[in-house]
């Protein structure tokens, strides 16, 4: 039972904690038969504990999801012990782990403890909770179960006893997480392929092949088949739209879900509970046009599942650094900034055959990388000093050949501060002071950057106040502030933006909750959707501070006037396109085909504003404790 991933079972539950639908794979048998083995091997001397062996039936796990929201708190859960949590529940693992692979007891007051369901991999998206159950052996969920009745709480360095060191055992928690979020992706549409944009000025094969690249691809065979997404161009363009949308791929999400379109993708994907290929565009591509004689390999190779179709048509190679920026901007002595890189380089190879791939990847040591994970067609080496060798079987249309942490070596992209106060119950002052693309030098250029005020709860009424570069515009809940402007990029040299001004807001109504009600133990009002716990009305620390950042309801008092128990701050957006911050890079001249082929290689890079938030500094902020020395 050991190694690989095999999936016992799939829930998918609505918001109104109903089952939508369910799937049952032939793996049970196998994990009926360990249980078996397990309880009739266990000696007296180890831990009283008889395996529950059996599937609950939806109305059952529906019930046991329930209890479990109401005794954690939330869908999520606590994620560590507090005063709330009781033994054996998930939270008293104290492991915040806990809230993205729980357990739920089935039928609790009829079997006693002995039924516990786990590992459950829980992923929200949207208003569905999808539930993947792994196989495990059976003991793994009695160690799960003593972690749950100890008197000690947290995980002790280097403690064998703990769930970290549990989990390491257990490769079959990451595969279930990658089905759990495939599922997530259809059941909410999400289902586009990732951008792969062709630079103003491709690397190798001319301007004409980036214009009609941009078109897509007409003959993956003898037939027309669906791919991926087409990629798109980086000249800027009046009608081009950020970010690639794969057309030929059906929105499923904007409509009740399709239990059909789902089946057909989980006995697809992961036959007989083993996942292969979790590419819904294959997926949807097979079941469409099926397979003909001229789609089949040369005898001599071995096809692999993410590659279902052999490309016939002109030769090239794109790759694509998309890094996301990150940022929380305090502007205070006792708070540092903290900035932060989540990248992914996407690829399209269109190569015909099933050739093999290699190239170094550059600037490890530069961009200070925390964490690399690769596509499964990629075979990667240890890495040495400032490089990492790639050698990969790229699938059809575009994919994202690997994902990385790291650290942003230019510095913050825009910094300064932002300041915001009442100075009467509908009146707000504000002040803005950045600095733009400091440091940065050509070939690096913002396309555009905007700074947002958002007042969820507050009318905006009017504002008055000039800044020294750009445009101002309000919505009902929000003044925004466009600093640079697509067709007008700033390269090449730094700007200083300044932006002060006063918001007027629509008299405050009367609302239904006194704002003297603060803390996390408050009781929420009939159209407030937070997650309550009936008898001492405790609720999930993170997911009651997402509700009231996001919900109409009252403030607090006249000096935290837009968020109750939240915060006040401005969000940047921006783009930046010409290379990385992180310093990751490829190489096109260093990109290796094996049979060799003459393919041009295209190398483009961009960079996108993640949550880049600026505090007010005269106002309460979130920050983590620094570490004591």
């Amino acid at each position: 039972m050991s190694g690989g991933c095999s999936i016992r079972a799939i829930w998918i539950l609505n918001s109104l904690d109903s089952v939508v639908f369910s799937r049952f794979p032939v793996v049970e048998k196998r994990w009926q038969a360990a249980c078996k083995s397990e309880n009739e091997n266990a000696s007296e001397e180890s831990f009283s504990y008889a395996v529950y062996s059996l599937l609950p039936a939806d109305s059952e796990l529906a019930s046991a999801f329930v209890e479990r929201k109401q005794r954690e708190g939330s869908a999520r859960g606590f994620g560590i012990r507090v005063s709330q949590s009781s033994k054996g529940s998930d939270s008293w693992v104290d492991d915040p782990i806990t809230r993205h692979i729980v357990g739920l007891y089935i039928n609790k007051g009829e079997e006693g403890e002995n039924n516990l369901l786990w590992p459950l991999i829980l992923h929200i998206k949207g208003n569905y909770f999808v539930i993947v159950l792994p196989l495990v052996e059976p003991r793994y969920l009695k160690a799960y179960t003593r972690l749950c009745k100890r008197s000690d709480c947290g995980n002790a360095i280097g403690a064998d006893d703990s769930l970290s060191s549990l989990l390491l055992d257990l490769p079959s928690i990451t595969g279930a997480f990658m089905v759990a979020h495939a599922i997530g992706d259809i059941i909410s549409a999400d289902v586009t392929e990732p951008e792969v944009v062709v630079s103003a000025s491709p690397s190798v094969g001319g301007l004409l092949d980036s214009l009609t690249g941009s078109i897509g691809i007409s003959g993956i065979s003898s037939r027309a088949k669906p791919v991926a997404a087409p990629v798109a161009s980086s000249v800027p363009s009046n009608t081009a739209v950020a970010g690639a949308v794969a057309a030929d791929a059906p929105k499923i999400g904007s409509r009740p879900l399709d239990k059909d379109a789902l089946r057909t993708f989980i006995s697809s994907s992961m036959p007989f509970g083993t996942p292969l290929d979790l590419s819904y565009s294959n997926i949807f591509t097979i079941k469409v046009n099926g397979f003909s004689s001229s789609d089949l390999p040369p005898p001599d190779l071995k096809q692999p599942a993410w590659k279902p179709y052999l490309y016939k048509g002109k030769q090239r190679m794109l790759f694509t650094v998309h890094e996301t920026i990150h940022a929380a901007m305090y502007d205070r002595d006792e708070i540092p900034d903290n900035i932060s890189v989540s990248g992914q380089i996407n690829c399209r190879a269109e190569l015909e055959g099933l050739p093999d791939v290699s190239f170094p990847l550059t600037g490890l040591n530069t961009a200070h990388v925390e964490g690399l994970s690769f596509h499964p067609c990629a075979q990667v080496p240890e890495h040495h000093a400032d490089k990492q060798a790639v050698m990969f079987s790229p699938p059809l249309g575009n994919f994202v050949l690997m994902r990385y942490q790291a650290t942003c070596s230019l510095g913050p992209p825009i910094k300064g501060f932002y300041q915001l106060s009442m100075v009467s119950e509908d009146k707000g002052a504000f002040l803005f002071k950045l600095h733009l693309m400091e440091g940065y030098k050509a070939p690096l250029t913002m396309e555009f950057c905007t700074v947002s005020m958002p007042f969820p709860r507050r009318r905006v009424v009017s504002f008055d106040g000039t800044p020294s570069i750009g445009t101002v515009s309000t919505t009902e809940h929000s003044v925004e502030w466009k600093i640079v402007t697509s067709g007008r990029g700033l390269s090449g040299r730094s700007i200083e933006a300044t932006f002060p001004g006063t918001v007027t807001f629509a008299p405050w109504q009367t609302q239904r909750l006194s704002s003297s009600r603060s803390g996390f133990g408050i009781i929420a009002d009939e159209d407030s959707d937070v997650e309550t716990q009936n008898s001492n009305n405790v609720v999930n620390i993170e997911d009651f501070l997402m509700d009231k950042m996001s919900n109409d309801l009252p403030p607090a008092d006249l000096e935290e006037p837009f968020c109750w128990q939240a915060y006040e701050y401005a969000k940047v957006s921006f783009k930046i396109v010409g290379a990385s911050l992180s310093g990751m890079s490829i190489d096109p001249k260093a990109v290796s085909i094996y049979p060799a082929v003459k393919a041009p290689v295209d190398f483009s890079t961009q960079v996108t504003s993640g949550d880049y938030i600026l505090w007010n500094t005269l106002g309460k902020c979130p920050s983590a404790a620094a570490e004591k020395a």
